[in-house]
C-alpha cells in the first residue's frame, strides 16, 4: 500500500519537475578543490544537489523509513534523466518555442499564486487546547464513539425525482440487489460500492446517521447532492483518545481557518481589483442569465486545486 501511494504522488511529482529545470546544481560548497557531499550526481558537468532530492521528497506522500532510500534513489534517476533531456532541449533551441514558453509561463504564474495563498493558510493562528478539547467532544463519532464500518451502499445522483418509492423499498427491508435492479428498471443511475471504512473516511454529513444504525440495518440518507442507500454488514468499535487525536484536530483547524482566510482575502482583492472583461467575454459579463462568481473565483482553478491539497485534508488522517 506505501509503495503504490508513493508511486502515484511520485508520478505527480515528476511531471512537476518539468517545472523547476535544474540548469546547474545548487549548495555545491567546495574545499581545497574537492567537491562537498552535497553534490548528488553530475550530469556532463551540471550538478544535482542533495537539495533538490529532499526538495522533491518533501512533496511525496507515502515515504516511509522502510522506502525513504529506494525513493532518494529514485529521485535521483529522474533528476539524471530530466537533466539529459534538459540538455537536448536546450541544443534544439526547444526554450525559444512559443508553446514552450507559454507553458513555462503558466506554470511560473500558478506557482507564485500557490505559494502566496500558501502563505496566507500558513499564517493562520494555531488552535487552543480548549479548541481541541470542544472539537473532540463535540464529534463523538469521529473520536471517543468511532467505528470502523463494513459498508454496502448505492450512491444515486439527485435529478429533481421523487424518493418516496425508494424509502418504502428501504423500509420493507428490501435487499441491496432488490433495490439495484428496482433502481435499474426505473433507469435510475446508480453507483455501488462496498467494502471497510472508519469513521473518518465518510462524508461528515453522512455519518451521524450512520453512527446510529446497528449491524445488518439499510437506511436511505438523502445527501446535498446524492441519496445513498447505505447497509452497515458489520462495524466495530475503535476508539481515539483525545491525546493521539490533538494533533490531527489541530491541523484540522488550521485547516478550516487557512480556507476562510483564503477565501476573504481573495474576494477582498478582487473586489478592489479594475478588472475589464473584454471582447466576447464583456457581452456573457453583460448578459440576464450570467451568474455571479464564487468569492474564490479570482484564483485560477488549478492554484484553488494546489491550494486546497495542502490546506482542506480535512478528518481524513484521523487514526
Amino acid at each position: 500500500m506505501h509503495a503504490h501511494r508513493f508511486q502515484k504522488s511520485f508520478s505527480l511529482l515528476a511531471a512537476a519537475l518539468l517545472v523547476a529545470i535544474p540548469l546547474a546544481g545548487c549548495n555545491s560548497d567546495k574545499s581545497d578543490g574537492k567537491t562537498a557531499t552535497q553534490v548528488a550526481a553530475k550530469v556532463n558537468g551540471a550538478e544535482i544537489s542533495v537539495h533538490q532530492i529532499n526538495s522533491v521528497l518533501a512533496k511525496a506522500t507515502g515515504i516511509t523509513n522502510e522506502n525513504a532510500a529506494r525513493a532518494r534513489k529514485e529521485v535521483l534517476d529522474r533528476l539524471v534523466d530530466q537533466q539529459i533531456a534538459v540538455e537536448q532541449a536546450l541544443a534544439k533551441k526547444l526554450d525559444r518555442n512559443p508553446d514552450v514558453l507559454m507553458t513555462i509561463e503558466s506554470a511560473r504564474r500558478e506557482i507564485l499564486a500557490r505559494a502566496y495563498l500558501e502563505q496566507i493558510a500558513a499564517a493562520q493562528p494555531k488552535a487552543t487546547d480548549d479548541e481541541v478539547k470542544r472539537y473532540y467532544d463535540e464529534h463523538p463519532d469521529l473520536f471517543s464513539n468511532r467505528r470502523v464500518y463494513n459498508i454496502q451502499e448505492l450512491a444515486i445522483a439527485k435529478n429533481g425525482a421523487s424518493l418516496d418509492e425508494l424509502k418504502t423499498l428501504v423500509a420493507a427491508g428490501k435487499s441491496m440487489d432488490e433495490i439495484a435492479g428496482w433502481l435499474k428498471s426505473k433507469n435510475i443511475a446508480a453507483r455501488g460500492n462496498a467494502g471497510a471504512r472508519s469513521a473518518e473516511q465518510l462524508p461528515l454529513e453522512l455519518l451521524p446517521k450512520l453512527a446510529q444504525m446497528k449491524d445488518g440495518q439499510t437506511a436511505l440518507i438523502d445527501g446535498p447532492q446524492q441519496a445513498f442507500v447505505m447497509r452497515v454488514v458489520a462495524s466495530q468499535s475503535a476508539p481515539v483518545d483525545e491525546a493521539t487525536a490533538k494533533p490531527r484536530i489541530q491541523q484540522f483547524i488550521q485547516n478550516q481557518r487557512g480556507s476562510k482566510a483564503v477565501a476573504e482575502e481573495m474576494k477582498k482583492l478582487k473586489d478592489a481589483a479594475k478588472i475589464e472583461l473584454m471582447g466576447d467575454f464583456a457581452k456573457t459579463a453583460e448578459a440576464p442569465t450570467a451568474q455571479p462568481a464564487a468569492p474564490v473565483a479570482a484564483a485560477p482553478a488549478s492554484t484553488e486545486k494546489a491550494v486546497s491539497n495542502v490546506i482542506e485534508k480535512g478528518v481524513a488522517g484521523l487514526k
